[in-house]
């Protein structure tokens, strides 16, 4: 068999603190002196270069936080983004109301969402004491504040019942889906919402 005992090489001269080298060669730690990261070379200024390096670095750049306002923040109406309707001055001498403002039927299906949004929804009824307005209701208030015409909601209209039959809820009209028991208010917004959708991509 062959010989595995850890005694000290013959061959290797002992270290020069005296101390005999190992089964595998090797002397004590004190013969062996600073390794390449001990004292010896930290001392010879790298830290400080180091340092002198990262200093030199440019600071990361610091992206303010978003400033909230410590009084609130203040609602914004319903005809948000859409101009008010002006009389003229021939619309006050002949005591006429304003032109309406023109919009399409996708502006129109937005600003009725929004009412509802605004004031509330209500079932059986276009409105209510509290102000509450059905989908057919929302519709003629856009109206009735000056934003489109008849024939903008008839248009609405059309690109509601487009969108019920295409989702499988074939009804005689939208006013029958919005008093349905099992509608609710968000089931009105993303009527709503798709039917915005569909007129925009028609150009309506």
């Amino acid at each position: 068999m062959p010989r595995t005992d850890p005694r000290p090489s013959p061959l290797l001269p002992p270290a020069p603190d005296g101390s005999a080298p190992d089964g595998f060669g090797r002397v004590g730690a004190a013969a062996a002196g600073p390794g390449p990261l001990g004292p010896g070379l930290l001392g010879s200024g790298l830290v400080a270069e180091i340092e002198a390096y990262l200093a030199s670095l440019p600071a990361p750049a610091r992206t303010p936080p978003p400033y909230v306002c410590p009084l609130g923040s203040a609602l914004s109406p319903w005809h948000a983004g859409w101009p008010l309707p002006r009389a003229t001055l021939l619309d006050r001498a002949l005591r006429r109301p304003a032109r309406p403002v023109p919009v399409t039927a996708a502006d129109h299906l937005r600003l009725a969402s929004r009412y509802i949004g605004a004031f509330g929804w209500v079932q059986g009824a276009m409105w209510d004491t509290a102000g509450r307005v059905c989908l057919l209701g929302a519709q003629a208030a856009v109206l009735a504040h000056g934003y489109g015409t008849p024939v903008t909601v008839r248009i609405a209209r059309v690109q509601l019942m487009e969108v019920l039959h295409a989702t499988g809820r074939p009804v005689a009209s939208p006013d029958e889906f919005n008093d349905r028991p099992a509608t609710r208010q968000s089931d009105i917004h993303r009527l709503l919402d798709r039917a915005a959708a569909r007129a925009l991509r028609l150009g309506l």
